[in-house]
Formats: C-alpha cells, structure tokens, sequence
C-alpha cells in the first residue's frame, strides 16, 4: 500500500515537522510583535502633537465644535424648527343626514404612534432596514366639520371663529357621501368615472390662508359609500345574489370594500389630498351599509374567507402604511356602539380595538341622540349630553386599555353633537350649553381632543371658550 493512501500515520516524523514549525512560529510572532509596539509609539506621539495644536485653536469655541461635514446640526435645526409644526386638527362625520347613517368621531390624550430618538433627527440612513423616524407633529384638536360649500359661502365667519375661541382645527370634505372629489385633482380614476368637481375652486389659496391662521387642516374622505363609483364602475358595486347592484334605504349603491381596486382609488385620493397640503386624511363611512337586504348580498369570491371585520382592518392597515410616510396622519370615524357592542360592530365591520392598532386617531361618533332609550343606563340619552358622552368615554377607555402599555394605540378624538335631533321622540334643544358639557365630558375621562359635527355647519359659538 502506498504512503499515499495509508490509513496509518508515522506519529514520530509528525512530532518533530511540528517542533520544527512551531520554532519558527514563535520568531515570527515576536517579530509582529516589535513592529506593533514601533508603529504604537509613533501614533502616539504624532496625536499628541495634534492636540497641542487644537488646544491652542479651536477647542473652547461651542458654536464651532460641529461645524464642517457634520450634517446633523443641519438635521437638528430644520426638524426643530417651525416648518413642520402642526397647529391643531380635528374631523367630524356627515351632516344633514339621518340618525343612522350619521358617522362618530372620538379623543385622546396619548400621542399617535410618532416614533423615532426624540431629537428629530431622522437616522433612517444610519440604520439598514430601521424605519425611517417619524418627524410628524401631533396637534391636539379641537374641530369644526365643514362641507365644500360651506368651506367657500362661510369662509370668513368660520376662519372669525377660529380667531377667537379655542377652535384650532378644521375638517373639510374631500371626497364627499355622493362621490364626489370637492376639488380639481389630477387622479386618473376619479376623472374617469366623472367625480371631479369645482365646488371649492382654489384649494391651494384655501389651504394657504388656514396654514396662516395656524389651522390644522383634515381632509374628510368618504370611504365605502360612494355612489359615483359604484354606479360607474358596477364591477366595484355590492351586488344582490341576483347579480344586480345592492341599493340602501336611499336608494344609494355602496362599493365592494372587498376589491382591492376600490382601496387603491381611495388611496390615490388620499395622497393628492396630502400633496395638496392637509395635515390629516379622515376616512368616513369606513364601514358597510346598515341598509335592509344586506344579509342577503353577494360580495364575491374575496369575502369567503374573511369578515366583514378582518377587511375593514385590512383596509385600514394598507390606508395606513401608504399614507404615514407622505407626512400626514391618518384617522377614521366609527360608529360609538361599536365600543360595547360586539353585535354592531359585527354588523359594520368595525372593531374598535384593532383598528386602533392601525390609525393615529380614532374618532367614535358619540351624539347623544344616536342612542337608544336606555344605553349606558341613562332612560333619554340624548337629554343628558354630559352623562352619555362621559360613560361612552369611559368604556373606550376600558376598551383600549386591551393595548398592552408600549404598543401603538390610536389617540381618541370624539365626535360631538352641535345639533337638535328633532327626528327622534325624546329629545332637546341643542345649544351651547349642551355642547359646553359634552367637552366637559371628554376632559373628565381623561382625553383631549374633539370634534364638533353639525351638518349645516352653524356652530353653537357660545360654547366654545375664547382664544
């Protein structure tokens, strides 16, 4: 057998070629060794010197210590700045509508989801695969809801308003309960389909005089109820299980929130809307229809295996990860008995905990008069605006606090009432008073921010507190 493929080792040869290299290993590794301690000691003299130098310069000189190459004092000095200071926000749900089909808004105290080292500085660069940090700027809002119409007929009583009470945030239609986009927008599907109006003919300029008036600004943009698409594009349309197209006690078709095409139009709208100028993008009617024959409907092949609730959160976490990054925060309004009703919120598709993971604000419409006899223990709810709103407030608390401490949670912004719910049989007048004590209300839970809803936009001032 060959000493080529011999299993059998000589041990006495081996012993000594190891002897061998291990003599020369260790003059190798003395010789590195001197090296090192030469180049060492020239180092040391040479950065020993140079700090004799700036020791007679610079050093003492504050201002000057981060001067040159160093971006972040530039960093530091734009995002503390300012430019990106938001001055107040709020958004509300419909007017002029029925009891039913009126949306919720809600208020918060905790700040929504704004992330990042609390200096501002965006180290998005510094850190592969980190998320960039968050440099919005929380307001905490106190609104008025506003239609196109009446954001350019009562322009100046509105901005009068917001001049002398503590109003400091305005919600303005967008995208409106019939489809309609309020403004000009260069968005490929709603020019298709016929949205496009020219109800408020500068947005620009409008945006341009509330920024200069310190007025956080929300665009309040009409989900799922659209009957401009609906009627268009009958293939986004909530069908019948005869294949035609479902129609609400109006006699107004929905859109499908189970078809993606429908989410991403919504979105397009949303973005215009942010590179437009609005602070906030406010999704209403973020739901299904309440309306007769729904049991009965035919949403597709999508909705076999998801809820109506699992979509509306999906929905919800897409609206969310494409819109935070454009620099705008991100809201929706649901119904106020969806936070103690499971049935309800079975039946719209809200999940009040959940969505709340997804949104910066959530705003649960809490009026009065939008609650059965008997609710939260209270015989007229609407009679009683301080009581009802306090107790509702109270179980979104309790609700919330599923959230475990650390994780993201949406603020709560509620929608008020500025209205007389005449339509029902027990009911008040609704004047300053009544909205003084539902804002007490917000305050005694322990939340911050709220929204003031009338669908006529003639807003009890005598509630409001002065500037």
């Amino acid at each position: 057998m060959s000493r080529k493929n011999s299993m059998y080792i000589d041990y006495n040869r081996s012993y000594k070629r190891r002897g061998r290299r291990r003599n020369g290993r260790t003059l190798k590794i003395i010789l590195v060794i001197l090296v090192a301690l030469g180049a060492g000691v020239g180092t040391y003299y040479s950065i020993s010197s140079q700090i004799d130098i700036n020791r007679g310069g610079q050093v003492g000189n504050k201002e000057g210590l981060h001067t040159g190459s160093n971006a972040s004092d530039g960093i530091i000095a734009e995002d503390s700045g300012t430019g990106g200071i938001r001055d107040g926000g709020t958004d509300t749900a419909d007017a002029g509508k029925s009891n039913s089909e009126l949306d919720e808004a809600g208020s918060g105290s905790m700040q929504p989801g704004i992330s990042g080292n609390g200096d501002g500085i965006d180290t998005s660069d510094s850190q592969e695969g980190q998320e960039p940090a968050d440099t919005r700027v929380p307001v905490k809002a106190k609104g008025l809801y506003l239609t196109s119409r009446a954001a350019m007929n009562m322009r100046d009583e509105i901005l009068d308003i917001a001049d002398s009470t503590e109003i400091n945030a305005l919600v303005i239609d967008v995208k409106d309960d019939n489809g309609k986009i309020t403004y000009r927008m260069d968005s490929p599907m709603a020019n298709e389909i016929g949205a496009i109006t020219n109800t408020i003919s500068d947005m620009d300029a409008m945006i341009r005089l509330m920024k200069d008036k310190g007025i956080y600004l929300i665009a309040r943009i009409v989900a799922f109820k659209d009957p401009q698409l609906a009627e268009k594009r009958q293939n986004l349309a909530i069908r019948n299980a005869d294949g035609s197209i479902y129609r609400d006690n109006k006699g107004e078709c929905w859109v499908n929130p189970y078809k993606k095409e429908v989410w991403d139009y919504l979105i397009e709208v949303a973005s215009k809307a942010a590179e437009t100028g609005f602070d906030e993008i406010q999704f209403d009617y973020i739901r299904f229809s309440t309306g007769d024959g729904m049991s009965k409907v035919n949403f597709g092949e999508e909705a076999k295996d998801k809820t109506k609730e699992d979509i509306i959160l999906e929905f919800t976490r897409y609206a969310y990860e494409k819109l935070k990054p454009l620099g705008v925060f991100v809201s929706a309004d649901v119904y106020g008995t969806i936070i103690s009703s499971s049935i309800d919120a079975g039946l719209v598709g809200q999940n009040y905990v959940e969505m709340s993971r997804y949104l910066d604000y959530i705003c649960p419409m809490i009026y009065p008069s939008h609650f059965g006899e008997g609710n939260y223990g209270i015989q007229y709810p609407d009679t009683e605006p301080f009581n009802i709103v306090r107790k509702v407030l109270y179980a979104s608390k309790t609700k919330l606090d599923a959230i475990p401490e650390g994780e993201h949670k949406a603020i709560v912004r509620p929608w008020l009432q500025d209205f007389t719910a005449d339509w029902i049989k027990h009911y008040i007048v609704y004047t300053g008073r009544e909205v003084r004590e539902q804002i007490s209300a917000v305050y005694t839970v322990g939340y911050e921010e709220w929204l003031l809803w009338d669908g006529a936009c003639t807003y009890s001032v005598d509630g409001l507190l002065d500037e």
